[in-house]
């Protein structure tokens, strides 16, 4: 299996959708759903009933996931949107972003 290009933890930017444009760090990442769960973006309400455990009850909010294709890797340089690229580095495999040639990890 290839080496995911979308990790936790990486600063990403939206490409599509309502929340173009925002920038965000991302929670969790699903490889094999091809989904990412980013923080502040794609939040989705719902409205709870009061139970026992939530006797308030109201709205819940919280950051639902979005498929891969949606976000890119922010360039550590400046913060736009870059695709990933893989260099070896002595021993050891490195993603490396294309707009500016800066490693993106170790």
């Amino acid at each position: 299996m290839s080496a995911a290009k979308i990790r936790k933890g990486d600063k990403v930017v939206v490409l599509s959708g309502r929340d173009k444009g925002k920038t965000g760090e991302v929670i969790s990442s699903s490889p094999k759903e091809g989904k990412v769960t980013v923080s502040g973006v794609n939040v989705a309400t719902r409205h709870r009933k009061p139970t026992q455990l939530n006797p308030q009850g109201g709205l819940e909010r919280k950051e639902a996931p979005m498929h891969i294709s949606k976000v890119a890797i922010a360039d550590p340089k400046d913060g736009k949107a870059t695709r990933v690229r893989f260099e070896l580095v002595g021993d050891k495999k490195v993603r490396v972003a294309a707009r500016s040639g800066e490693k993106i990890d170790g």
